[in-house]
Formats: structure tokens, C-alpha cells, sequence
């Protein structure tokens, strides 16, 4: 499962002219999810996600976790966090998981946020055609890979 963490002022996704999520102050994360994730992946990810300190203190240091902060949270499904630029100029999208298996992870994944976070979480809609808008605060982005924790 890999995660593009993005701190942002301001975040919002649209799917055929309408908002289908909106956040102020947090995080947008884009999720990939591969056919081996599972369970253990998206409690480590999430765990990750809401303790991670990329929020300034008083003093202009990141040393402030969204939860401290109480940031808000906005999940966007990206298969394409899984391409493979190895060979030619078309990427392939065979590592990523097919909707009969990430669906159903995907929902686990912001049910599990939720949980962590203590609030509910915006999200797109799985496999629809979003456009996404953000403020990037920072800019602060960061990556993170499930089958890379150590």
C-alpha cells in the first residue's frame, strides 16, 4: 500500500461537476493499494498517517501531528501510485490491485483513519474521474510504502 501525504490549507475532489469531499486544514492522501495489502498494512499506514509531525509548533518547527492539530482528512483512490515506468514510455498498472480487491480495502482503509483520527473522513469515489484541488501547505509532501516500514 503506498500513500502520497500531502499537508494542505485547503483540499477538495469533484466528480461530474459536484464536491464530492472538502476539507480546510489537513491532509490529502492519495492511496494505492496493491493485491497482497491487507489489515496490517492499513493499521500501520494509518497509525502513520494521523501521528506523523509535518504540522508547525509556535516555533515554525513540524513537531505537530494532525491529531494535534485536528486537521482534517481527505482520501482519494490512485491505482496509479502503482505504475511501473521500467520499460518504454507507457506506464503499466499491473501491480495495482483490481477493484474487486481494492474496494473493499479502500473502505477499510478510511473506515480505519476514522478510527485513528477520531473524526470522520472525506473522500472521493473509488475508480470515478476526479479532479482534485489543493492548497499544498508548505509544500510538504511526503511518500509512504507499506512494504517499506523499516
Amino acid at each position: 500500500m503506498k500513500a502520497v501525504i500531502q499537508r494542505v490549507s485547503e483540499a477538495s475532489v469533484t466528480v461530474e461537476g459536484k464536491i464530492t469531499g472538502k476539507i480546510a486544514w489537513g491532509l490529502l492522501i492519495l492511496l494505492g493499494i496493491e493485491p497482497e495489502d491487507g489489515q496490517e498494512d492499513i493499521d500501520w499506514l494509518c497509525r502513520k498517517i494521523v501521528n506523523m509531525r509535518i504540522f508547525n509548533d509556535e516555533n515554525g518547527v513540524m513537531n505537530r501531528s494532525a491529531l494535534d492539530i485536528n486537521g482534517e482528512y481527505l482520501v482519494i483512490s490512485q491505482f496509479t501510485l502503482h505504475a511501473s515506468t521500467k520499460k518504454g514510455n507507457r506506464p503499466s498498472y499491473t501491480h495495482a490491485a483490481k477493484p474487486d480487491i481494492a474496494i473493499p480495502l479502500y473502505e477499510q482503509f478510511v473506515k480505519t483513519l476514522a478510527k485513528h483520527a477520531e473524526k470522520n473522513i472525506e473522500t472521493g469515489i473509488f475508480g470515478a474521474d476526479m479532479k482534485v484541488r489543493l492548497l499544498n501547505d508548505g509544500p510538504v509532501t511526503i511518500l509512504l510504502d507499506t512494504k517499506n516500514k523499516e
